[in-house]
């Protein structure tokens, strides 16, 4: 027997909201019913393109759907998304999922009051390179994280730690699984009043280390990740959704402890001539488009009334961490002097 399909809306039309809308309207699981979003004319722009209904508020919208993407500015989620809520409609919020940890506490404990499934948008979740990574690697102790990209005055009302490093957040705080000790952050505010340039080095209980940059005033884009665990360490490109995965070959170890083998006497060209460690491409199966995956979870989420792989208590905790990094920032920018 088919599902049913989901009735789900769209609030906020930009760049984001525009490609939520287009994936909604190719789900076989999804009705995108309309969407709404304060510029009345990019609502109508949107809804001619997909089909749908441009609705005159967001209370019109409400009254039609099950589901909601909100993908308006960071300001207004906890005003968009506790709106939605309160009428009973699930909701994806973009990330970050609120302006503070307290608006983002205050969208969490609604949903659980009403027993809605809320998600955030941490889209790299569903990258297929990390689901990739995350079939690989267990306990990772060090973390380095990069992502820069030009300035897109998008969402320049909040800084690049909520902007673009809580993804990297998210997706550390993922792997890691183990409560943060210490945070030391630096960075700086290059065009606007919010910070453009930031780095963090997290330290956990368990020993593990994250160091995570981000930057919005770069020259190209890139966004990667390098870690090691034990016996392991990878590479990913989360642009390129590609990854290497480096390895001791088998039996390498008993042949060092059992005098076998002397590293000493071995130079690098050694090394990759008795093949002592093994490289291979990280086997990505899926080429899924990071968005749509994240939908399909939402709307699976929705159908069976459940909470989603990467919840709003997922967010509020990169939110917890990501005003930990801001806190950083500011106490060493007052050390030295600049506000």
């Amino acid at each position: 027997m088919k599902s049913e399909r989901i009735r789900v809306g769209v609030a906020g039309t930009g760049a984001l909201g525009s490609l939520h809308a287009r994936v909604l309207s190719e789900l076989p699981e999804a009705e995108l019913v309309g969407v709404f979003d304060s510029d009345p004319a990019r609502a109508q722009e949107i809804a001619k393109a997909r089909k749908v209904k441009a609705f005159p508020s967001l209370e019109a919208m409400a009254r039609e759907i099950q589901a909601c993407v909100v993908a308006t500015p960071t300001r207004n989620h906890v005003a968009v998304g506790s709106f939605l809520l309160e009428h009973g409609v699930a909701c994806l919020i973009e990330k970050p999922l609120a302006s503070s940890v307290e608006e983002g506490r205050r969208l969490v404990d609604l949903a659980a009051a009403r027993r809605l499934p809320l998600m955030v948008g941490h889209v790299e979740r569903f990258n297929p390179a990390v689901q990739a990574l995350l079939q690989n690697v267990r306990n990772p102790r060090f973390l380095q994280a990069q992502r820069v990209s030009p300035f897109s005055f998008r969402s320049s009302d909040v800084g690049v730690v909520l902007d673009m490093m809580i993804h990297d957040l998210d997706l550390v705080l993922h792997l890691v699984d183990s409560p943060l000790a210490a945070v030391h952050a630096v960075g700086v505010a290059v065009v606007g009043d919010h910070e453009d340039i930031a780095d963090a080095r997290l330290m956990f209980e368990n020993g593990a280390v994250a160091n995570v940059t981000a930057s919005r005033v770069a020259l190209k884009t890139e966004r990667k990740l390098r870690l090691f665990a034990k016996d392991t360490y990878v590479t990913l490109d989360f642009k390129e959704k590609s990854g290497r995965i480096i390895r001791p070959a088998p039996k390498i170890r008993e042949a060092i402890a059992e005098g076998r083998m002397d590293l000493g006497k071995l130079s690098p060209l050694d090394i990759m001539l008795k093949r002592m460690v093994k490289s291979e491409t990280l086997q990505v199966t899926s080429g899924e488009e990071p968005l749509r995956g994240e939908n399909r979870e939402f709307l699976a989420s929705v159908r069976e009334h459940r909470e989603p792989l990467v919840s709003g208590r997922h967010g509020l905790l990169a939110m917890e961490v990501a005003e930990r990094v801001v806190a950083s920032i500011r106490e060493n920018l007052a050390k030295s002097g600049e506000t």
